[in-house]
Formats: structure tokens, sequence, C-alpha cells
């Protein structure tokens, strides 16, 4: 990800991050969708993704427009944000048990793996599941910003 100046964050919530009502990456799509429309999310991150993203809000049954809107005009606590999601989505707990599975379940594509773990200088090869290497990029950012 490239540098990012002062008032730009980094979402720094870890897709296994989960709020009160047990869904993974949530925190971190609320994370991502205030920040992004507080114009604030730092650039080569996207406010709401095709990835983990879009996953949590096909899965949760929810229509992304929406979800975006709601973010947008309403400016919700996370709080808030989790009991939209209740109200508009599908959150019974097989189908919380279920997009959990997908998130955990989920690797990069070997090249985009590779990529990541070459680019922070991880040498463990068996890392492939996209919530570890999205969160130790994060992390290499981090440093990156501290220290450069």
């Amino acid at each position: 990800m490239p540098e990012t100046a002062t008032k730009e964050k980094i979402p720094y919530v870890s897709s296994q991050t989960t709020g009160p009502l047990g869904a993974a990456h949530l925190p971190r799509l609320w994370t991502k969708l205030t920040l992004g429309n507080a114009g604030q999310l730092a650039e080569g991150w996207d406010h709401c993704g095709a990835g983990f993203d879009q996953m949590t809000i096909d899965n949760l049954g929810l229509d992304r427009d929406k979800v975006m809107e709601y973010v947008r005009t309403h400016k919700p606590t996370y709080v808030q944000f989790e009991q939209y999601v209740v109200e508009h989505g599908k959150t019974d707990a097989e189908t919380i048990r279920k997009h959990n599975a997908s998130i955990h379940g989920y690797n990069h594509a070997p090249d985009t793996a590779k990529s990541m773990r070459d680019s922070m200088g991880l040498k463990n090869e068996g890392v492939n599941d996209a919530v570890t290497l999205n969160m130790l990029d994060d992390l290499h950012e981090l440093h990156k910003q501290v220290h450069s």
C-alpha cells in the first residue's frame, strides 16, 4: 500500500475482529466506510471493496448501496451500525457461523499471497490466508509510516 498523509488513516481493525453480533470483518467494514466517508481513509484502501467488504454485505443479506448510504448520511457509531445490520440483514446464528467460516477460510491467490509475503519479508510460504496477510500488511504499513 502507498505511503499516507498524516490525516489519512489505515483501518487497523483485523478482519477476524467481531462486535457483539459476532460477525467477522463487520467492525473493519464500518471502520473503512467511516474513514472513507470522512475523507480520512489512507490512499490505496477502498472504503467498500469487492473482497471481504462485499462478502460481508452479501453473506449478511444486505444491500451494498443502502449500507454505504446509511453510513454516509447517518454517521453511525459501531453499535448503531450493528443495529442497522440486524434490522436490515440476516443475522441468525447459522448465517453468522457460515459468514465467519467464509472469511476465515479465504486464501489470497498464490501470486497475491507471495507478493504480500515478499513485500514484508515473511519467509513462511504457508501463510496464505487473507485475514492474516491483510493484517500483516496493515502492520507493515504502520511500521513504514512511523519509521520513514
